[in-house]
């Protein structure tokens, strides 16, 4: 299978919009497959095995080789300082880092504690800002930890805005604009550089 082009993606909402993206540019990725419940799906005729993890794995399996590329989000890639190429902005599953709490709710004047599945970007964020706050590390239902008091603020991913009204929670700060990146494994990009630039070229071609 080393003659395979081994693609690590996220599952769900990036998975369904990178494989339509894929197809735009001529690929043939099975409409089933975005429906499969399999980890592994190969395409033998575009030479192609995809694995399917968690957005926090990909880059992990790209550094480690495993995959020679990968989808991940850019909230990802600032988070976790992996040893790989960032080689193209594919402009799917666009959403953004914020800052959220409670409306008319201040921060504690002492160590004020903030929620995240991010503990680095919030940490480096808040230093920018001249605040000393404490990170509490979770890992889902980030809107929870203001409603039951253990933290102040979260800092989460926001697409539509829902959860966090639906949850009485409403954005105070924006951090980054997010979209999902194509990347590379350093030696994977030597070894296979031509059709992993083929790959890129073709997609950049249909990128809106």
């Amino acid at each position: 299978m080393s003659s395979f082009l081994t693609i690590a993606m996220p599952k769900g909402r990036i998975f369904e919009e990178a494989a339509e993206l894929m197809r735009k540019a001529g690929y043939p990725i099975p409409e089933e497959f975005d429906e499969s419940r399999k980890l592994i799906l190969d395409i033998e005729e575009a030479r192609m095995r995809f694995i399917l993890a968690k957005p926090m794995d990909v880059v992990t399996y790209v550094e480690h080789g495993v995959a020679d590329v990968g989808i991940a989000g850019k909230d990802v890639m600032m988070e976790e300082d992996r040893d790989v190429y960032e080689v193209l902005d594919l402009k799917i599953s666009e959403c953004h880092l914020a800052v959220a709490g409670l409306a008319n709710v201040t921060f504690r004047d002492v160590a004020p504690k903030v929620a995240t599945k991010y503990p680095n970007v919030a940490a480096s964020y808040f230093r920018e800002q001249g605040e000393q706050v404490e990170i509490i590390k979770l890992n889902g239902s980030i809107e929870l930890a203001p409603l039951i008091g253990l933290a102040d603020r979260i800092v989460d991913i926001v697409s539509t805005g829902q959860t966090l009204k639906e949850n009485g929670l409403i954005e105070l700060e924006r951090i980054a604009d997010i979209t999902s990146r194509l990347i590379v494994n350093p030696v994977s990009y030597r070894v296979k550089d031509q059709i992993i630039d083929e790959l890129v070229q073709r997609l950049s071609n249909v990128i809106e």
